[in-house]
């Protein structure tokens, strides 16, 4: 490490937001811009470089944070960069919408706040492209084998460039009509904007991935079809079926799907639409869901206008402070966070009462009212205890004109037929199948990322992008060179 005390004399100072005020009028990212570079460097001297790295082993990319922390306390930014492309395809991904499991690892966090992991990896990363250091490469020859990657999110792309790079000739099948899966249309711009994706595709192209849009495989292309066109198929479709919420009054107009109601601002955002016919102008917004998507809807609803939103969280407010007793160091704690929409919505005083936050804890559904035009005016929720009971005499009313469900989702959307067509066994939980080695019980058919794991992060997306890689590349040619980030599952996989 470049200073040895650098822990004890050097404060933890985040990335700055730009004002609320300011950033609720665009959707460009929260943060300052340029502010990152100048303060990184000494927040880089903060990492002790301890003799077991914790948070190392806390991040599913098994990113060399010691390492790169080092290299940017001394300003040597290749090498950097470097150091962190060895583990992670996608950084400028990560340092904006990764929830850094690495940074709650920090040997620091024990009793101070924690190295800024995450905003170390951004600097690095858009460094890279700033000086380009971030070229493609190309393989030095082709394998004659081809692989089909059936979605283009983080676990797609990752296996594809993977792949590409062994020098097998990759095409990636997208159903939406642009690239990027929930980056590109679940996830808002101003927590990561498009260029970020576009300029890494570009990258991808350079480098011999091809790419199919607005073909949906099962629908659009037959799935054993595809089967015998290529070598292997890596199937990376995502978990996009959503949970339902089945309490009276769902099906009233106005109850949306938050990945009904997210898209349709994206695509005003992409130049698609002139405005979203879901828009939350002018109308009194509730959130059913305490998660990310549900705080995504917040901040759209912000800035599309709303008159008041409100966001429900089943679960308690959790405390300031880690729990020790039940969330021990290392382990990521569920503590208090108050994210840019948040800070947002109630700075704007657009929650229910004047500053308060917008979220409501321990608040569960009870039905939902409409108008005679059979359009939802209201949400009657009720408190819950600890183990989702309702409380006596907490009932309440919310004014609702739009509902957004943001309930998580359960495995990969089987409306296009892909799965039946070709003969995948599922799990009970609703994810495909798969054993140790990503493959599903179809010979030749790899499956990876949330389509198989369920619901997760982005890190645990690359990750599983790289691991799968490998897989298929050591089916195709009997061994394999590219890096298997993942050593051990969380659950066991069974086919």
């Amino acid at each position: 490490m470049a200073d040895p005390k650098g822990f004890m004399t050097t404060p933890r100072q985040e990335w700055p937001r730009r004002p609320v005020e300011e950033r609720v009028r665009d959707w460009h990212e929260v943060y300052v811009p340029g502010a990152l570079l100048p303060i990184v460097s000494k927040q880089a001297d903060r990492c002790m470089d301890c003799g077991v790295p914790f948070c190392h082993a806390a991040c599913p990319l098994g990113n060399l944070i010691p390492e790169w922390n080092d290299l940017v306390s001394r300003e040597d930014w290749r090498a950097a960069a470097e150091r962190l492309h060895a583990t992670n395809n996608f950084p400028e991904y990560t340092g904006r919408l990764c929830p850094a499991p690495c940074e709650a690892g920090c040997v620091l966090a024990i009793n101070q706040p924690a190295v800024t992991i995450k905003n170390v990896e951004c600097a690095i990363a858009d460094r890279a492209w700033e000086d380009g250091l971030v070229p493609p490469r190309p393989p030095d020859r082709l394998s004659g084998r081809t692989v089909a990657v059936i979605g283009s999110g983080p676990t797609g792309l990752a296996a594809a460039q993977q792949l590409t790079r062994a020098g097998h000739t990759v095409a990636v099948y997208e159903k939406d009509d642009r690239l990027g899966g929930l980056m590109r249309y679940g996830i808002p711009a101003f927590k990561m904007e498009k260029h970020h994706l576009e300029r890494r595709l570009g990258q991808m192209r350079a480098e011999g991935t091809k790419f199919r849009t607005s073909t949906a495989v099962g629908r659009d292309v037959r799935a054993a079809e595809l089967r015998t066109r290529y070598d292997a198929v890596v199937i990376a479709t995502g978990a996009t079926a959503w949970r339902e919420l089945d309490v009276p009054g769902r099906r009233l107009a106005g109850v949306e799907q938050a990945m009904e109601y997210l898209p349709l601002a994206n695509r005003v955002g992409e130049g698609d639409l002139e405005v979203s016919p879901l828009s939350a102008a002018g109308l009194h917004v509730v959130i059913v869901g305490g998660g990310d998507t549900g705080a995504d809807c917040l901040g759209t609803a912000v800035r599309e206008g709303a008159a008041s939103v409100t966001q429900l969280d089943i679960y308690a407010q959790p405390g300031a402070e880690r729990d020790e007793d039940a969330e021990p160091w290392p382990t990521y704690p569920k503590v208090y966070r108050l994210s840019a929409a948040h800070e947002e919505a109630r700075d704007l005083r657009t929650a229910p009462a004047a500053d308060a936050d917008a979220r409501l804890f321990a608040a569960s559904t009870l039905r939902f009212t409409g108008d005679a035009d059979g359009h939802v005016r209201s949400l009657h929720l009720v408190e819950v205890d600890a183990s989702r009971q309702p409380l006596a005499d907490t009932g309440r009313t919310l004014p609702a004109d739009l509902v957004l469900l943001a309930l998580g989702f359960s495995g990969p959307d089987r409306a296009d037929g892909l799965v039946d067509q070709l003969g995948l066994a599922m799990e009970p939980r609703g994810t495909i199948a798969r054993d140790a080695g990503f493959a599903t019980n179809v010979p030749g058919v790899f499956a990876a990322g949330d389509a198989a794991r369920g619901q997760s992060l982005i890190v645990w997306a690359i990750a599983e992008g790289r691991a799968v890689a490998a897989a298929v590349d050591e089916y195709l040619t009997g061994s394999s060179r590219l890096p298997a980030p993942i050593t051990a599952y969380d659950r066991p996989m069974t086919v």
